[in-house]
């Protein structure tokens, strides 16, 4: 799935995927996955989601990293903040009070260049990238946050009935990519409100990885 992909959805406001309220995973099971007051927390892929709002307003540190640069102006624009703007490597980057968004590649993400990681809490990330971008993903993120816990949101479908993204990813391939000895057991699986779209049945579920 190539870049101009996701910046030709946040130009033409193609945004779904942005939800208007607070993850209701999220602030059921932020205390178990450890974004707890005082924590860094990483949220990749974050586009201008109000859950990294609803994380700052309980005292963790965000660190998002987004490809599209409209959604970072537009989420600093919404918390009503303006953003020290810097470059780092490749990425441009948008700091303000308790929030940094490294505006690039999230494959291209270092240690070095965020720092240590306490958790990390994926909502829309692993489920928007095709099959063959999920291995390096996660890859990416198991070496950047080497001790971090994660919080991880999926879907579950046919995938015969939508092509994604969203895309489904089964706890089978959970497993495969993130190893078994990381997975727990799934903290909570239920049917998707309204459906995939508004149309595809599907299974939302929260995951905690140690």
């Amino acid at each position: 799935m190539q870049h101009a992909f996701w910046h030709d959805k946040w130009e033409r406001g193609e945004i779904g995927f942005h939800q208007r309220d607070i993850n209701s995973f999220l602030t059921r099971f932020a205390d178990t996955a450890g974004l707890t007051d005082g924590k860094r927390v990483l949220v990749p892929l974050c586009g201008k989601s109000k859950d990294m709002t609803w994380l700052l307003q309980r005292g963790c540190e965000v660190v998002g990293i987004e490809l599209n640069e409209s959604a970072v102006q537009q989420y600093f624009k919404e918390l009503g903040s303006v953003p020290e703007v810097t470059q780092i490597g490749e990425f441009t980057c948008y700091a303000a009070t308790d929030i940094t968004i490294f505006c690039g590649d999230v494959l291209s993400i270092t240690q070095a260049m965020i720092g240590k990681i306490d958790a990390v809490y994926d909502r829309a990330a692993l489920v928007a990238l095709p099959a063959d971008m999920r291995r390096p993903y996660v890859k990416t993120l198991l070496t950047t946050a080497p001790e971090a816990r994660h919080l991880l949101i999926t879907f579950e479908y046919d995938q015969a009935l939508h092509s994604g993204p969203p895309f489904s990813v089964t706890e089978a391939e959970l497993h495969e990519l993130y190893g078994c000895a990381k997975m727990q057991p799934v903290l909570a699986s239920e049917p998707l409100q309204g459906g995939l779209k508004g149309r595809v049945p599907a299974m939302e579920s929260a995951w905690l990885i140690s």
